[in-house]
C-alpha cells in the first residue's frame, strides 16, 4: 500500500496516523518532492474510478492561473488535465492511498482510510 501525502496537510497527517493505528505496512510518497508521472496518474485515476478534474485542487493559485475551472471536462480533455497535474503536483487532491488489492481512495476521511485496510476474515 502506498499513500501520497503533503506532510503540511492535516488530512494527510490524519490518514498516516490512521494507517499507523491499524498496524498496516505502507510506503509514504511525498508527491510534491517525487511527482507522479502522467502514466502513474492515469493508473491511479483508473484505480480511483475518477476523472482528473475530480482530483484537481481548483482553488490552488496554479489552477487559477491556468483557468482550470473553465477547462472542458470531456474524455478528449483528459490528457490536458493529467499533464497539468503531472507538471504541477500541488494541484492533486490529497492524500491518495493505493491499496494492495488494486483499488485506491482519496483518503480525506477516516472512513475512506478504513476502506483500504485489509479485511480480517472470521476467526
Amino acid at each position: 500500500m502506498e499513500i501520497w501525502i503533503n506532510p503540511r496537510c492535516s488530512k494527510c497527517r490524519s490518514a498516516v496516523a490512521d494507517l499507523d493505528a491499524a498496524g498496516v505496512e505502507y510506503t509514504v510518497r511525498r508527491y510534491l518532492e517525487e511527482p507522479p508521472t502522467s502514466a502513474e496518474l492515469a493508473d491511479v485515476l483508473a484505480r480511483l474510478n475518477l476523472e482528473p478534474w475530480d482530483i484537481t485542487r481548483l482553488d490552488e493559485a496554479a489552477a487559477k492561473e491556468l483557468g482550470m475551472r473553465e477547462w472542458p471536462r470531456e474524455a478528449a480533455d483528459r490528457g490536458r488535465w493529467i499533464a497539468a497535474l503531472a507538471e504541477q503536483p500541488i494541484l492533486i487532491q490529497r492524500p491518495i492511498i493505493t491499496a494492495d488489492d488494486g483499488h485506491a481512495v482519496v483518503a480525506r476521511t477516516p472512513e475512506a482510510v478504513r476502506s483500504v485496510l485489509p479485511q480480517e476474515g472470521p476467526k
